[in-house]
């Protein structure tokens, strides 16, 4: 059992998302403040290796949380295939290696269900992580986080690098990205959604067929998982991390749309790709190792989003 309150943490992406998330609730679990370190993209390049040495120098963690990616969409993957390798496996790589340079206690890795394979029987389980190659349009994202898995092991077994890594299904929840160039489903439909209300517009175009399923954690539930791995894991085992509920994306859009109040059509424009055609995690193994499974209702997690997007909305934030 790792006392984090009584550790220095670096929380890689901790000015993010899911990163806000785990700082708030690291300090409700009594870490102190000025021992929650979170580096910010202006001052320290973790694609850089000289970056990730001054901080590791200037931090002096005790535990590393890292939650830092380069992520976005199908349409950003899709644009954008060989940054999201190379940015996320070189963070990975030099924040796992100067972490065993450092002496690091343990190194926390979050990964991406994205890494699973393509056509992955349902639910997936973490065993059938490496039997099949990942979707097309994300696969070098999800390689390259995946990668991390196999470095982590590799120093867990030469070096005794302590570590945990968590495989998060599809984030939702307030404050998350709702840029239209990079965000993830949930938020990118409850903009185009609020955005036709306000204007009235008699029908939305979605990308796909609607036929592919996805899964979504509310981040207060992630973030929970990943701490509780910081807290009790020692060996890079994956964990999944799901939401517990599998959703058409056809159904998802009619159940955005009407926490929106948008009463207009939904066409498909099959020519856009749908992704992978179904995501779903078996997350027994987060509740052995971990006493944990979600927490949040999706329909009231749902409505928290849209409340939240359109006070942004409204202060012009």
């Amino acid at each position: 059992m790792t006392d984090l309150p009584g550790k220095r943490i670096v929380v890689t992406g901790g000015a993010g998302f899911l990163g806000r998330a785990v700082c708030r609730l690291l300090l409700a679990r009594g870490v102190r403040a000025d021992r929650l370190f979170v580096p910010r993209r202006c001052d320290f390049d973790l694609t850089v290796e000289a970056d990730v040495a001054r901080l590791y120098d200037t931090a002096r963690p005790d535990v590393v949380i890292h939650l830092a990616a380069e992520v976005g969409g199908i349409g950003a993957n899709m644009a954008q295939p060989g940054r999201f390798f190379y940015a996320n496996m070189a963070m990975g790589l030099h924040l796992v290696e100067y972490a065993r340079r450092r002496g690091l206690e343990k190194f926390v890795h979050t990964g991406t269900v994205c890494a699973y394979p393509k056509h992955c029987p349902i639910p997936f389980r973490e065993d059938d992580l490496w039997n099949g190659y990942p979707e097309e349009t994300n696969a070098p994202y999800g390689i390259a986080k995946k990668s991390i898995f196999v470095m982590l092991d590799g120093y867990r077994r030469q070096y005794g690098l302590k570590s945990a890594v968590v495989v998060p299904v599809n984030l939702y929840g307030p404050g998350d990205n709702f840029d239209p160039a990079s965000s993830h489903v949930i938020p990118a439909l409850i903009r185009k959604c609020e955005e036709a209300r306000l204007v009235a517009a008699d029908t939305i175009v979605c990308w796909g067929t609607g036929s592919a399923t996805r899964e979504f954690l509310y981040v207060d539930d992630a973030a929970e998982g990943i701490v509780r791995a910081a807290e009790t894991i020692e060996d890079p085992v994956p964990i999944n991390l799901g939401g517990g509920i599998e959703i058409p994306i056809r159904d998802l859009v009619v159940k955005i749309a009407a926490a929106c109040g948008y009463e207009g059509q939904i066409a498909w424009d099959a020519s856009k790709p749908d992704g992978q055609p179904r995501r779903a995690l078996d997350i027994s193994r987060a509740r052995s190792l971990l006493d944990w499974e979600p927490r949040q209702d999706f329909e009231t997690g749902l409505a928290s989003t849209v409340k939240w997007w359109r006070e942004q909305a409204r202060s012009g934030a």
